[in-house]
């Protein structure tokens, strides 16, 4: 008898503010483990974001256009709750350094306990681990150009290259 398959499905949060190649890496390399990723960009009141939620969810949905695996939503409230929505049973998370990894180790622990969900943490290749969108924004505040920083999203009305 041959065992029923599952469709393994990990959603991916985050601000994004902006998306960058560090992002889209963790993306490309999650899609190695996962049959489906839904990149979940949170409504954060507590952060002042530089594009409204709408744009940074058009513009990742351009960046991701030719991979049908890839699902781009925003949500507000708890991660479990938008991944239950979404038959996810992992989230994926980046990491780049070690105050990163306690932090995400804390909401794994967090995650599973009132929900049941695993986390699956992907360690930042080693050349983007200085990237990260606070660094962007601070270097697009300052004018420099950022391009090398996030991906061009094909056919997109929006850039995130045009960020001020």
């Amino acid at each position: 008898m041959t065992p029923k398959y599952h469709e393994r499905i990990a959603l991916y949060p985050g601000t994004f503010d902006p998306f960058t190649i560090g992002h889209l890496s963790i993306i490309n390399r999650g899609l190695e483990l996962f049959d489906r990723i839904i990149v979940a960009v949170g409504i954060n009141d507590s952060k002042r974001c530089y594009r409204p939620t709408s744009e940074r969810v058009e513009h990742i949905k351009g960046v991701m256009a030719d991979e049908p695996r890839v699902e781009v939503t925003s949500y507000d409230g708890l991660t479990v709750d938008v991944a239950a929505r979404h038959g996810a049973q992992f989230i994926l998370r980046g990491v780049r350094t070690v105050a990163d990894y306690e932090y995400e180790r804390n909401l794994a622990y967090a995650n599973r306990r009132i929900s049941g969900i695993e986390t699956v943490l992907l360690y930042t290749l080693p050349e983007l681990q200085y990237v990260s969108s606070t660094m962007v924004r601070d270097l697009d505040r300052c004018g420099y150009d950022i391009s090398q920083f996030v991906p061009k999203a094909p056919d997109c009305e929006h850039s995130d290259t045009d960020i001020h």
